[in-house]
């Protein structure tokens, strides 16, 4: 589901990418429709970066980032498998072995991808 980011989801965003200048996919011109994608694809230079990147944010982001992903608000089609193992690893430590269940479920049942 495509969505506006929020002034949430743009700090979150910063936070994760403090050299993110504008909301735009450099790629398709398209503006940002979910921050994790673009952490991954635009900034991280690898899933090493990518954990350290999504190890800045606290529990109570990563939570919000969660639920987002639950709706189908936030999209991890687009994260490489090793990234997505990275923040796999984030989200067990950090909310536990439930959450890791529902991150999984939503790996594998996307198929969109918004960037």
């Amino acid at each position: 589901m495509a969505r506006i980011l929020s002034e949430k989801d743009q700090k979150i965003l910063k936070k994760c990418a403090p050299e993110c200048d504008d909301l735009l996919c450099s790629g398709s011109g398209v503006t940002y429709r979910s921050v994790l994608p673009p952490v991954a694809n635009h900034y991280a230079t690898n899933a090493d970066d990518f954990r350290e990147r999504i190890n800045r944010l606290t529990a109570d982001e990563l939570e919000y980032l969660t639920t987002l992903i639950t709706t189908g608000e936030e999209s991890l089609c687009c994260l490489p498998p090793d990234y997505f193992a990275a923040l796999l690893e984030q989200v067990t430590e950090q909310l536990g072995k439930s959450v890791r269940r529902e991150m999984l479920n939503a790996y594998r049942s996307g198929d969109d991808c918004f960037i």
